[in-house]
C-alpha cells in the first residue's frame, strides 16, 4: 500500500480508501466485515461512510452502513484507523433522517451524536459536509444556474465555528467538504483564516476517466491551498469496469436500482463511446479496465485518497491491486488523447 497524509496534519492515510455505501443494501453485515478485514490486511487504514448510507438512500436502511462498521470497529485498534463520515445537507426527501436537516448547530449536534453511537467510537477523524446548503452544482447537475429567489443566507462562519467547537470537544479531529465548487472551498478557507478557526482539509468530489471536471479549477485550489481530493465514483458507478459494455450482471446497480439517475449519465452514448476507447487501451496494456481507471487517479498530484467500493471480495482485490500499477508518461498521454475525443462525456 502507498500512503499520504490528510493535508497539514500528521494523520497518515492509505491512498486507497474503502468506500462502504453498499453495506446494508448490497452487502450483508457479514460481507461488510469480510471486506473491512480484507482491506486492512492489504494496508488500507482509511474508511469512508456517511449517515445517509446505505445507497440508494431510504428510511429502511439509513444508518445501516455506520452500524455495520461500528460492530466491526469496536473490536479493532481504533488509533490505527482513520474514519470519515458525512452529515447530509438539505433535502426534503431526507426528513426521515432528522427533522432538522442541514447544518444548523442543532442539526450538527444531533447528527454527530448519532454517527458516533452507530460507529461505536468516541471520535470521527474526518467529518464531512455531504453537500452544500446553498443552490450549487452536485449529483449530476451539469451547469450552475443561479436561483435569484434563493432563501439561503450565507452561514459559512457559523458552520465552521460549530465544527471548530467539535474539534475542541474531541468529537472530530478535522473536517472536509463534499460535492463542493471552487467558490465554496475558497469561502471555507477564507472564513477559517479570517476567524482563526479549524481549516477544511479535504474535498470529496466525483473524479474518474469519464468525469475530469475536477481538473478545470478545483485541482489548482487543491494543490495551492492544500485541500486534498478524496475521489469518489472513480469507476463511474461501475461503468469503467466494462461490465455495462455487455449484458449487465443481475446484481449490478443498473439492474437493482434503475432509479439512480446519477448512473444513467455514465451510460450515455458519449460515455459508452469513451468507455470502449479506454477498454481498448487497457487491453493493449494487458491490465483490467478497472485497474487502468484507478491507477490513473492514484497518480494525480492533487489526490489524497481514492475511494473504492465493491460488492464482492474479488472486485475489492482487483481494485486494491491498482495501487501497484504505475502508468508511464506515454500511457498518461494516451489517456489524454482519448479524453480529447470527448473531454467530459459524463460530468
Amino acid at each position: 500500500m502507498k500512503y499520504t497524509s490528510l493535508p497539514d496534519t500528521d494523520i497518515k492515510v492509505s491512498k486507497i480508501c474503502l468506500g462502504t455505501m453498499t453495506f446494508g443494501e448490497q452487502n450483508t453485515e457479514t460481507e461488510a466485515h469480510e471486506q473491512l478485514n480484507y482491506a486492512i490486511s492489504k494496508g488500507i487504514n482509511f474508511i469512508d461512510t456517511a449517515e445517509l448510507y446505505a445507497v440508494p438512500g431510504r428510511k429502511e436502511t439509513q444508518g445501516s452502513t455506520e452500524k455495520y462498521i461500528g460492530t466491526w470497529l469496536k473490536d479493532q485498534k481504533r488509533e490505527d484507523l482513520v474514519i470519515g463520515t458525512k452529515i447530509v445537507g438539505p433535502s426534503e426527501g431526507l426528513r426521515y433522517i432528522r427533522k432538522n436537516i442541514g447544518f444548523s448547530n442543532e442539526a450538527i449536534d444531533d447528527a454527530i451524536e448519532k454517527s458516533l453511537k452507530r460507529l461505536q467510537t468516541d471520535y470521527i477523524d474526518l467529518y464531512q459536509l455531504h453537500w452544500p446548503e446553498r443552490n450549487s452544482i452536485f449529483f449530476g447537475t451539469r451547469n450552475y444556474k443561479h436561483d435569484f429567489e434563493e432563501k439561503w443566507e450565507d452561514n459559512f462562519k457559523q458552520i465552521i465555528e460549530k465544527l471548530d467547537t467539535l474539534v475542541k470537544e474531541g468529537k472530530i479531529r478535522h473536517y472536509g467538504v463534499s460535492n463542493e465548487t471552487s467558490w465554496g472551498v475558497m469561502r471555507h478557507l477564507n472564513e477559517s483564516e479570517k476567524n482563526n478557526l479549524t481549516r477544511c482539509k479535504t474535498i470529496q468530489n466525483p473524479y474518474s476517466l469519464l468525469n475530469r471536471t475536477f481538473e478545470m479549477s478545483l485541482a489548482e485550489v487543491a494543490i495551492r491551498e492544500k485541500v486534498g481530493l478524496l475521489a469518489y465514483s472513480p469507476l463511474a458507478f461501475g461503468a469503467l469496469s466494462g461490465k455495462y459494455l455487455k449484458n449487465p450482471p443481475k446484481n449490478s446497480r443498473l439492474k437493482l436500482f434503475p432509479q439512480l439517475l446519477i448512473l444513467r449519465k455514465y451510460l450515455s452514448d458519449e460515455a459508452i463511446f469513451m468507455t470502449k476507447k479506454y477498454a481498448d487501451l487497457a487491453e493493449r496494456l494487458n491490465m483490467s479496465m478497472a485497474q487502468l481507471a484507478l491507477a490513473f487517479i492514484n497518480q494525480q498530484p492533487f489526490l489524497t485518497s481514492n475511494i473504492i467500493g465493491a460488492t464482492t471480495l474479488e472486485q475489492l482485490k482487483e481494485n486494491i491491486e491498482s495501487i501497484d500499477i504505475d502508468l508511464s508518461e506515454e500511457i498518461l498521454l494516451e489517456v489524454d488523447k482519448i479524453q480529447n475525443l470527448q473531454p467530459n462525456p459524463a460530468p
